[in-house]
């Protein structure tokens, strides 16, 4: 018999390997690890499913929004933090915001203007602001202050850009603040601050924060900021205590029944010393649905 070619050869050895690779990698090593994962983990492998009633209403490792159909929050139940991930909790689009600090001018709305998708124009809100407009409505939500550091009292970034970028000012914009609104600061440094106007161009100005007089947030930083997958199901211990006179007034109950509920779904920290204590969202207010 005449013996292949060895590019016949070759080509019949990868084919091979293409065979027995699939078998092996594309069929028993992945039903060995679902098998594993079902004998073993089975609850988290099926995605920690949390039933109530009888029906599936969610994930203990994945959150979600209590909102009504219009997107506020449902005043009797616990809020989770913000999330990135598409309109919210999307496990499709899981993301962070990937905004980092020096993200703090706004790009504000023109009237009558149309975005590349032809829907009117909405500008976009600095990762500073979409701060400063959280903590604002949290603060109404829950009756406290809502007042943050480098934030307005109409819940904007406090920014101004100031102009020449070098050297003594001669112009100053409070350029999160869209006219007609009043200037958070009158002046700076002796130049009247005026309001931002959509469609002007300020990247010439030097960008320059301002703290202002507000003390330490009553709000805490992870009812303001998204995690990195935006899929969190939990909220700080000091979110969950911010929260819990407004769920005990909406529900009619005692305030000290919450917030022993809130102990009771409070996860300690892992190993013991990594990280903070948290409270799982879901589970707490199906919690207070049970009474």
């Amino acid at each position: 018999m005449e013996r292949l070619p060895s590019w016949i050869r070759q080509h019949l050895a990868a084919v091979r390997a293409v065979i027995v690779l699939t078998v092996i990698l594309g069929g028993i090593y992945p039903l060995a690890v679902t098998g594993v994962a079902q004998a073993v983990f089975n609850d988290k492998a099926n995605g920690s499913p949390v039933e109530s009633g009888g029906k599936t209403v969610g994930s203990a490792i994945v959150g979600q929004l209590f909102t009504d159909k219009d997107g506020n929050p449902v005043r009797k139940y616990f809020q989770s933090r913000p999330s990135a991930a598409g309109d919210g909790y999307d496990m499709l689009s899981t993301a962070a915001s990937n905004l980092g600090p020096e993200d703090v001018v706004d790009t504000l709305p023109v009237p009558g203007a149309k975005d590349d998708q032809g829907d009117p124009d909405e500008g976009r809100q600095s990762l500073l602001t979409q701060v400063c407009a959280r903590s604002k409505a949290i603060g109404e939500l829950d009756g406290v202050s809502g007042a943050r550091p480098y934030c307005t009292a109409d819940g904007v970034g406090a920014v101004l850009k100031v102009f020449p970028a070098v050297g003594p000012p001669t112009r100053a914009v409070s350029v999160n603040q869209v006219c007609p609104a009043r200037p958070f600061v009158a002046t700076y440094e002796g130049v009247t601050v005026e309001c931002g106007k959509p469609g002007e161009d300020y990247a010439a100005g030097r960008t320059v924060p301002v703290r202002g007089t507000a003390g330490p947030p009553a709000v805490p930083a992870d009812a303001v900021t998204a995690s990195g997958s935006g899929l969190d199901p939990h909220i700080s211990l000091a979110y969950a205590e911010l929260q819990a006179p407004r769920v005990a007034k909406e529900r009619g109950i005692d305030v000290a029944k919450v917030n022993e509920l809130i102990k009771e779904h409070t996860a300690g920290r892992p190993l013991g010393f990594m990280g903070e204590p948290v409270v799982n969202v879901l589970e707490l207010n199906l919690a207070l649905d049970k009474g």
